[in-house]
């Protein structure tokens, strides 16, 4: 009889891992977010109350490239929560962090907004190397 091999817990260092990659992913969506705002006010003026900026970021097409990364930052939140969580999901997640960040897989529209704010942004491309410092610790 084959027995099936349980998934390992998250354990302590594998929280800590995902709360820094979180933390860094967190740091980069808002440069990228408010290089985009500025983008976005350019062309159509100022965007508003706090509240109506809000609603734009989540209904515009114009940030639609955003909610890659805002919803890997969910699952990261999600999964260091979780009472079921296990290394396996956390390494897989960081590995999609990963892919999104480094761009690898097939020429998304993130990946085109992403490499165009690179080459504007300086804080873009610092906050691009903190996260990249981040998964080398892993």
């Amino acid at each position: 009889m084959t027995r099936q091999r349980q998934p390992s817990p998250l354990s302590p260092a594998t929280l800590a891992l995902l709360e820094s990659v979180r933390v860094q992913l967190l740091r980069l969506h808002k440069i990228l977010l408010d290089d985009e705002r500025a983008a976005y006010e350019r062309i159509k003026g100022p965007m508003g109350t706090p509240g109506q900026v809000l609603s734009l970021v989540m209904s515009d097409p114009f940030f639609d490239w955003l909610h890659s990364i805002s919803r890997l930052i969910i699952k990261f939140d999600e999964l260091s929560e979780s009472a079921e969580g296990t290394e396996e999901q956390a390494t897989a997640l960081i590995g999609r962090a990963r892919d999104l960040i480094l761009a690898k897989g097939e020429e998304s529209e993130f990946t085109r907004k992403y490499k165009a704010a690179l080459q504007r942004n300086s804080a873009a491309v610092l906050q691009h190397a903190e996260v990249l410092k981040t998964f080398r610790d892993d």
